[in-house]
């Protein structure tokens, strides 16, 4: 990348500037009509229309339910797979794509239930907001994790 050596007039002092006033509200509608956004008494006071809190996840939940494709991106699931195996066996360093998919098909598995468990420890306590502490006596009623 060159370097460009700036000269004063370049630069734009204090006195050089010119000052910029800003249009007059009536001026600003014009010019947005101007633009392209037609103007119409029907649409100009309307607010986007907003779901009722829970509806979208309620959607999300029933079109999750339909798929059967798998929820965690296959490419990042390799990575950890190949690393925690690294770290614990220098013997295995290859994996055959039915082994992958099998141990992914598994892991979330796991991690479905973990969640189900979960909100219902956080339904029983009468929230329903899920906390780290229902995550953990779900593992602990379901024996996932260490021994106490």
């Amino acid at each position: 990348m060159a370097r460009v050596k700036h000269t004063p007039a370049s630069l734009g002092g204090p006195s050089r500037r010119i000052a910029k006033s800003t249009p007059a509200p009536a001026q600003r509608k014009q010019k947005n009509a101007a633009e392209g956004e037609p103007q119409t008494p029907a649409t100009e006071g309307r607010k986007k229309r907003r779901n009722r809190p829970g509806s979208v996840a309620l959607r999300e939940i029933r079109h999750f339910q339909k798929t059967f494709n798998l929820l965690i991106p296959v490419a990042p699931f390799i990575r950890c797979v190949k690393q925690v195996t690294n770290e614990l066996s220098r013997e295995v360093s290859r994996w055959t794509p039915e082994a992958m998919v099998a141990l992914q098909e598994a892991a979330e598995d796991l991690l479905v239930h973990l969640f189900e468990d979960g909100m219902l420890c956080a339904l029983h306590a009468k929230r329903i907001t899920l906390m780290k502490k229902d995550f953990e006596l779900a593992r602990r009623l379901g024996g996932i994790g260490r021994p106490w």
